[in-house]
């Protein structure tokens, strides 16, 4: 096992899958030059999409930011993950077994498995993975996995990487190919100049060239724009749309309150809804509020992230507002309109799952009602009022397309 001195001479370990030769200047060392130079941040366009390019004797390349174009010689086999978002999108392409690491396994392995549970003959089970939040040199080293699916960037921004510690690893053991901060357009590190940021199709689809699996990309994407134009078609005019706030919170002594129209892929389920936000500006995304705030902000509807854990309570959730002298006076919670949401790193999968709940919780009458939900797997929905085929996503998960 080589540990965090490894020298970065070392020739390349892995030779069927590497960075092309121009890469690490091209491309992992492009921010070298200042944000103020190079500009930060810019949103991908559908003029700019990248495809996969062959370069011969079956290799490919694909680009993504901010790592830069990547050479193939052939899909990789194993997957590192950091956020869920990644490890969805490895599951969706028929990779979820093949994953060796990602954000609180154990969590989120519970979670998505709700939503899974839907797809008749799919199954996923992330249990005793590494927990990747802090990734040491070492450990991925160990891991020896063909794709590190994460954004370096991101990891800068918060641990004590360097960028001659993603050199060292792309070099040593498989490249980095992942982008993390377009779930809410954040501003890169310093040294991370032209960042781009991509919708979650989008990065999905970049993904997918990786793998080598435009295929199950393609027919999964076909699903997701006839949900949209089902959605686009049956929106209600703004004035008859309800106000809406999002809130996580391990317990109701510090709730997290999140408003549902943000650039980035964390609002991709619920931005094409158009509601109203409750707070109306006065409060930030990410912020802490007390049953006060929420009360002035009075939301029609109040969605609860991760009300699909396993161990969440939300009917003990539900009663504690209800308890509340401040709380219970809430219109959303005056009406039973506390609603489960699963997670904001949402992966295709996922996302096909919540654009259906949103669109329910939200427009009861435009989309069919939404389940009393309490414990359990995502609800059964009737075959008639289903926004989207469980059958068809499950075949393509599978690799029958």
């Amino acid at each position: 096992m080589a540990d965090d001195t490894t020298d970065t001479e070392t020739p390349t370990r892995r030779e069927y899958v590497k960075y092309g030769g121009t890469v690490l200047s091209a491309g992992l060392l492009a921010g070298c030059t200042s944000d103020a130079e190079q500009g930060v941040g810019t949103t991908r366009t559908e003029s700019e999409a990248e495809t996969d390019t062959p370069t011969g004797n079956g290799s490919y390349s694909v680009s993504m930011s901010p790592t830069g174009e990547v050479t193939f010689d052939s899909p990789p086999e194993t997957v590192f993950t950091r956020l869920t978002h990644h490890a969805d999108m490895a599951f969706a392409l028929g990779h979820g077994d093949t994953v060796t690491a990602m954000h609180a396994p154990e969590y989120y392995s519970g979670l998505w498995s709700q939503f899974v549970e839907r797809l008749p003959g799919v199954s996923l089970d992330w249990t005793g993975l590494y927990s990747s939040w802090k990734p040491s040199k070492e450990k991925l080293y160990e891991l020896d996995s063909d794709i590190h699916l994460a954004d370096p960037a991101w990891i800068a921004k918060q641990d004590s990487w360097g960028r001659e510690d993603f050199e060292e690893i792309a070099t040593n053991v498989s490249p980095w190919f992942g982008n993390s901060l377009s779930d809410r357009h954040a501003e890169p590190p310093s040294g991370w100049a032209n960042y781009e940021y991509y919708t979650l199709w989008e990065q999905f689809e970049l993904v997918a060239e990786a793998f080598q699996e435009q295929a199950r990309y393609e027919a999964l994407a076909a699903i997701h724009d006839q949900m949209r134009s089902t959605i686009d078609a049956n929106l209600p005019p703004e004035s008859e749309r309800p106000s809406a706030v999002m809130l996580a919170a391990a317990d109701l002594d510090e709730i997290y309150a999140y408003t549902l129209d943000n650039p980035g892929f964390l609002t991709a389920h619920t931005r094409p809804f158009g509601a109203r936000d409750a707070f109306e500006g006065s409060v930030e995304t990410n912020s802490v509020v007390d049953f006060e705030t929420l009360l002035e902000a009075d939301p029609d509807i109040i969605l609860h992230l991760g009300g699909f854990e396993p161990s969440t309570n939300l009917p003990k959730r539900r009663e504690a507002f209800k308890s509340d002298p401040v709380g219970s006076e809430i219109t959303a919670v005056q009406n039973d309109r506390i609603y489960p949401q699963g997670a904001r790193y949402q992966g295709p999968i996922l996302h096909l799952f919540q654009l259906e709940m949103t669109a329910k919780q939200l427009y009861p009458e435009q989309f069919g009602e939404w389940p009393t939900y309490t414990e359990g797997p995502y609800p059964e929905i009737p075959p008639e009022e289903q926004l989207f085929d469980r059958q068809r996503v499950a075949d393509i998960v599978n690799g029958d397309i």
